[in-house]
């Protein structure tokens, strides 16, 4: 932070600091500086550069006596309440405490902020997220309104590389659900090895009751994950944050999109998803990945460790992406 000086200060702490340097005569100095010559001897023969505090040297209540300063402060010591308990605790003892005056008060003494006991105040531990390899997909289904026709997004997103895949559809199915995931198996360039959705009847059978969910009967969303051997995840009943990295990317492709643009078509709303999809996987840098793009990620995973990939991305994904007729 900068120094503050008094708003009617002709002089900084550099000028100042110059002043008391120089081996020229007042008046020199003042000519040279176009000061007041009496502003030179003050500067000259003080011991600072900067401006003496408006103040009292020692602030005191001029209500709150000095016993009654020490009972409070004692008082804050030993029982350790918040500012209002202490408030109600004393007001009938110290008829003129006030909780403005309380509040200086504790300031002036320094116990506006208590000390940690022993134990308190330890450097909390944050817990790391597990890492894991490229090919976790989280994986939601979001509405979207335009005008009275309503269209349901489908969002699947890394958690590694954060490379997104979206489709938009009339309506929300368990065969509609299993048909995007066979697309987003066929576009992602990496190998897909676990799947996270919410407990949705589009991919699981979960929170059906027992005696209405199909007897020996497989969703065909674990049909295909079986099939293509990924493991599928569910997040905990009511708790949609587990699956947050997808419920924040449905925030932001909805701020950029329907929250802020008005579209006549459908044709026109996917033209503009395509668009801000493509700018967001190959050209959008993400502080979450050192500031770089999902792609530029991937391809730096994939140098590393091709083994976790169907194929090259530097093959054309982008025209996979364009013939999606969902687009």
């Amino acid at each position: 932070m900068g120094n503050l000086y008094h708003a009617n200060a002709k002089t900084t702490a550099r000028i100042r600091q110059e002043i008391q340097d120089s081996e020229e005569t007042l008046a020199q100095l003042a000519r040279r500086l176009s000061l007041n010559p009496k502003t030179v001897r003050y500067w000259k023969q003080a011991n600072r550069v900067t401006d003496k505090h408006s103040g009292p040297q020692h602030p005191r209540s001029t209500v709150l006596t000095p016993e009654d300063e020490q009972i409070i402060c004692a008082f804050r010591r030993l029982t350790r309440f918040a500012l209002d308990d202490v408030f109600v605790s004393l007001k009938d003892s110290i008829l003129a405490l006030t909780r403005s005056n309380l509040h200086r008060c504790l300031k002036r003494h320094g116990l506006n902020r208590l000390p940690p006991e022993e134990g308190e105040g330890q450097p909390v531990k944050k817990k790391k997220f597990k890492q894991y390899a490229i090919g976790y997909v989280h994986l939601d289904i979001t509405e979207i309104r335009l005008g009275k026709q309503k269209r349901y997004l489908f969002v699947g997103i890394d958690r590694v590389c954060k490379y997104v895949y979206v489709e938009l559809h009339e309506r929300m199915t368990q065969a509609i659900a299993k048909e995007f995931l066979d697309h987003l198996i066929a576009d992602c360039p990496f190998i897909i090895h676990t799947i996270l959705t919410d407990n949705g009847a589009q991919f699981t059978y979960a929170l059906l009751a027992e005696h209405g969910r199909p007897q020996g009967k497989i969703h065909l969303f674990d049909q295909t994950c079986t099939q293509h051997g990924i493991r599928h995840k569910l997040t905990k009943f009511r708790h949609p944050w587990t699956n947050g990295q997808v419920e924040v990317f449905n925030r932001t492709i909805k701020a950029h999109t329907v929250k802020r643009y008005h579209y006549d078509t459908v044709v026109q709303l996917k033209q503009h998803l395509m668009a801000f999809l493509l700018v967001y996987n190959f050209q959008r840098p993400l502080r979450a990945l050192k500031y770089q793009s999902p792609y530029a990620t991937m391809l730096g995973i994939y140098q590393q460790q091709p083994e976790l990939f169907h194929f090259n991305p530097d093959q054309n994904i982008t025209n996979m992406l364009l013939n999606n007729s969902n687009f």
